[in-house]
């Protein structure tokens, strides 16, 4: 069973709602080590959390060294009355392969296994014919939650074993209209805050002997949001401030409230680290307040840094078999959310190039087949220019 279909169906078949592995890894544990791979199953713990289950598996021993990462988690699948078939169903139907997971990322993941399996079938079950290189996969089952007993755990665990990798396939599924319209070479970072006002509570009737909070926060939060964080950089497009929600925590309407709250977050660029980022809103912040709004911003714990792959001889070749298999150029972009390429990219270069991503998280997930087979292609055709 190496193609990428069947793959994806078993996997999808598992009811992997994070932290539940439901036999997904076992999956690939299995097809891994019956190619020759040596596989790890390291569980992770961290109080207040739960366990999570996950796999390494490297074959060879040298440089150079490609990892495949990705996540074997989902979200929950919703009301599963509403899905045309199962939600974990793992059924095709006019071409499709529906369930959850089938765009992000089990169809990603299911793709690169085949592509590898694939490719050491034709190289005598090794990375090259000298004996050189090394393949391996990193996958987690905590990426669609806190992110925290998964791949930057899994990495550190590498890290200490001697495991060193050169560069990484991330198969999250980054194209956005049509399969080789975009690789993700980079991430903008993530930093969230709760900004307080504080003033002192008192009766409506009577304002002079109380300090209202509403119209101070509301003139702070115009104050923040209005003045931009910078213009951009040659990567990413400008760092945004935006703000989510505002509690007083009042429910009378003739009390004045003591203290308002508003929650932010900012995805910043690369003219910030996270230091400086936080360093400049308080210094804006400060001006804002003057000598009368007593204010101050609590700002959240963050593993999101911003990170870019520079486009070089590894970008080159992933959009060489991107462009054979499609006929397209894909854009190098650096747009989105946040993903686990955050922390593989402190380890090494990393790209994010897997399906189609209009179907993820939705009702009815689900993915061409022929987009399957497509991407095991182009996985396949990395795998021949990287060891080439």
């Amino acid at each position: 069973m190496s193609d990428a279909v069947s793959i994806a169906r078993d996997l999808v078949r598992c009811p992997s709602v994070t932290p539940a592995d439901a036999g997904a890894l076992g999956v690939l544990e299995n097809l891994l080590k019956t190619a020759g791979f040596e596989v790890h199953r390291v569980t992770f713990s961290e109080p207040g959390t739960a366990d999570i289950d996950n796999l390494y598996a490297r074959i060879g021993s040298s440089a150079p060294h490609i990892t495949f990462a990705g996540h074997t988690d989902v979200v929950p699948p919703g009301d599963e009355a509403a899905w045309t078939l199962g939600a974990f169903s793992g059924e095709v139907k006019d071409g499709y392969l529906y369930g959850r997971g089938a765009v992000d990322m089990k169809g990603g993941i299911a793709c690169s296994v085949a592509a590898v399996l694939q490719y050491l079938q034709d190289h005598g079950g090794k990375p090259q014919e000298n004996g050189n290189g090394s393949i391996s996969f990193l996958i987690t089952g905590d990426e669609e939650d806190v992110s925290i007993n998964g791949t930057v755990k899994l990495l550190k665990w590498c890290a200490e074993r001697g495991e060193k990798f050169d560069h990484c396939v991330l198969g999250e599924p980054s194209n956005v209209e049509v399969l080789g319209d975009m690789i993700k070479i980079g991430r903008r970072g993530s930093q969230s805050g709760t900004l307080v006002v504080d003033g002192v509570q008192g009766h409506v009737a009577y304002p002079h002997r109380a300090s209202n909070p509403v119209p101070d926060i509301s003139r702070l939060i115009v104050a923040l949001s209005d003045e931009p964080l910078d213009r951009g950089s040659a990567q990413f497009q400008a760092s945004n401030l935006e703000f989510t929600t505002v509690d007083v925590g009042n429910t009378a309407s003739n009390v004045i409230p003591g203290q308002a709250r508003a929650k932010f977050n900012i995805r910043y660029n690369d003219n910030h680290t996270q230091e400086s980022l936080r360093q400049l809103v308080d210094e804006r912040l400060a001006k804002a307040c003057g000598n009368r709004i007593r204010a101050h911003i609590d700002w959240m714990p963050s593993n999101s840094n911003v990170f870019v792959t520079q486009p070089g001889p590894f970008t080159d070749l992933a959009v060489a078999a991107i462009e054979e298999i499609t006929g397209r150029r894909p854009e190098l972009s650096t747009s989105g959310g946040t993903s686990d390429a955050r922390f593989i990219s402190s380890y090494c270069p990393v790209i994010e190039f897997g399906l189609v991503g209009q179907t993820m998280h939705q009702v009815d997930e689900r993915t061409p087949v022929a987009d399957l087979e497509k991407l095991t292609k182009i996985y396949r055709g990395v795998l021949e220019r990287y060891f080439g």
